[in-house]
This record gives C-alpha cells, sequence and structure tokens, in this order.
C-alpha cells in the first residue's frame, strides 16, 4: 500500500477526557485507502521540542464524509501541542504505515476485541469494518475508571461492549483478563491492543485455549519508516522493525509465549 505525504485540515478537535482527545481530520483530495491496525506519522507544528513526527493509530475512516480519526493520547509536549489544534488548522501527515489486522476468512466466526485505554484506538476501524463484513464482534474495554473510558457510544454502534474498570465504577471491577466473557463464551478469534502487560496476558489466554490472536504492539516510534531502530521486538525471525513489519502480529510470531 502506497504511502502519501498530505496536508489535511482539522473538521473537529473533541476533548473527551483531560488525557484524551479525537482529531477528526479531512483532505481536499480524496483520502489513501488505509486498513485496521495501521497508522500514521504526524508533523507537529508549534512545538519547539518536537523535532519528529508523532506516530497515531488511525481510529476510524469515515469515507461518506472523506474523514479521518485519530484517538491521541496526551503523553509529551508533541501531543499535547496536538490536543490544541482547532478547526480550519492544516497537519501534514504520512500515511498510511505498517501493517495491519487480518480479517476473518471464514463465515460465522466469533470475534473479541479487546482494548485498554488509548489502545482502544485502532479497535473502533477494526471493529467498524468487521461489521461491515457481516461479523458483529464483541468489544472487552479496560480502564482505570469509568471517566477513562473512550468512545463508548461509537462501540457500541457496532457490538456488544463489556467493560472493567479497576476502581470498579463501571462495568466488572478488575483487569479485562479477569471479566467472565472469556470463561462463559467461546471465541475463534482475538484482537488486542493496549498495555504490553495486558496484551501478554491475552496472548497466553489464546494461546492456552487455541484462539487465534492478532495483537496490535504500541512500542516507541520515531521514524515509522524502518530507519531508526527504536521500535525493534523479538520475533520468531529475529529483532524487527515494529512500524515496517507491524504494528500488527499473530502472538505466535512473538516471543511471549516462550
Amino acid at each position: 500500500m502506497k504511502k502519501e505525504l498530505l496536508d489535511v485540515q482539522v473538521v473537529d478537535n473533541q476533548r473527551l477526557h483531560p488525557k484524551y482527545c479525537l482529531l477528526i481530520l479531512t483532505s481536499d483530495a480524496l483520502l489513501p485507502e488505509m486498513k485496521p491496525g495501521q497508522f500514521v506519522q504526524v508533523k507537529v507544528d508549534g512545538s519547539p521540542s518536537t523535532f519528529l513526527r508523532r506516530p497515531i493509530s488511525v481510529s476510524y475512516i469515515d469515507k461518506e464524509h472523506n474523514e479521518l480519526w485519530l484517538l491521541v493520547g496526551l503523553a509529551g509536549d508533541g501531543t499535547r501541542r496536538m490536543a490544541e489544534y482547532a478547526k480550519g488548522d492544516r497537519i501534514n501527515i504520512i500515511a498510511p504505515l505498517g501493517k495491519g489486522f487480518s480479517l476473518p476468512q471464514t463465515e460465522g466466526e466469533k470475534v473479541l476485541l479487546i482494548g485498554g485505554g488509548v489502545g482502544v484506538a485502532p479497535l473502533l476501524f477494526l471493529g467498524d469494518s468487521l461489521k461491515n463484513a457481516g461479523i458483529e464482534p464483541v468489544f472487552l474495554l479496560g480502564a482505570r475508571s469509568e471517566g477513562d473510558l473512550l468512545l463508548l457510544d461509537e462501540f457500541r454502534q457496532r457490538g456488544t461492549v463489556h467493560i472493567t474498570t479497576e476502581d470498579g465504577s463501571s462495568g466488572v471491577q478488575g483487569f479485562v483478563t479477569q471479566h467472565p466473557v472469556l470463561i462463559n463464551e467461546r471465541f475463534d478469534r482475538i484482537y488486542s491492543c493496549g498495555p504490553k502487560p495486558m496484551m501478554i496476558a491475552i496472548a497466553k489466554y489464546a494461546d492456552s485455549e487455541n484462539i487465534n490472536c492478532e495483537v496490535s504492539l504500541e512500542n516507541v516510534m520515531a521514524c515509522g519508516i524502518g530507519a531508526c531502530l527504536c521500535c525493534v521486538e523479538k520475533t520468531d525471525k529475529g529483532n524487527v522493525c515494529v512500524c515496517t513489519e507491524g504494528p500488527v502480529f499473530n502472538i505466535k510470531q512473538l516471543t511471549w509465549l516462550n
């Protein structure tokens, strides 16, 4: 899939939480084709300490309105500057980057999407793609507290949503790995994105149950094209750059199960 350097315009910037914002972007030209699990590199203007582009997961593509949604977690100067963008501001991005999720090839598969924190971002686009393919996804979303749950209405429009919070303020108290849905229902395929310890636990669960599982890694990325070697991960083929060989991997490619 060809990468493009393009200018996009801010349609809306929704502050969902003190630590998260949703950037909705559009382009004068038709946005390039993107797949769930891919990401873009955003050039951050107006932040003197931010020299490199910031990698942000593609959260959703609204083809009808030619819009790209980016769920941004405010972690440093660059992302905090992105939270200040206003309607009409123009941003330069490189898109699409990386390899995305593989969609089921068998009809009737039961699919579970598990996300934690800002890791829910790529699961919205994935869930939408699954639903459009005739597969009703089940979402299992985890957060520290009720206020940290993001885009719930959007997820509920696309499938069944289960929730865990660490403080018990919403859904089941605990971690996603402790939710009863993992015991009471049988799934053919699991997709996950979020904190690495969470994904490792999900990978081990999936392996023990012989469930096909893919995870989207959130390794630190600088260049997005495999040149800087910041995002290296161990796999069955040795060390690879997550930005070019991923960010999505089948768990059997990784060394987590060893």
